[in-house]
């Protein structure tokens, strides 16, 4: 047998075992767990990002009011 057919063989065996695991219910309940802390994740980070965001708005607002009175 050589290496091509080998590599076949191998493919075509993970395969299989493969679609035997995903059918699984643990592994889609996994999967699901996975998708939905990503989601979670996601969801945290645009809002620190809108928080900081803001931050940044308040202190450029500040920081022009201190240059304004300043002036005067």
């Amino acid at each position: 047998m050589n290496s091509n057919a080998k590599a076949l063989l191998i493919g075509a065996v993970a395969g299989v075992v493969l679609t035997q695991i995903v059918k699984t219910s643990s592994f889609r309940k996994g999967c699901a767990r996975v998708l939905s802390a990503g989601l979670q994740l996601k969801s945290d980070a645009t809002q620190f990002v809108e928080t900081v965001k803001e931050d940044a708005e308040d202190m450029t607002a500040e920081a022009e009011e201190t240059k304004k009175s300043a002036k005067k």
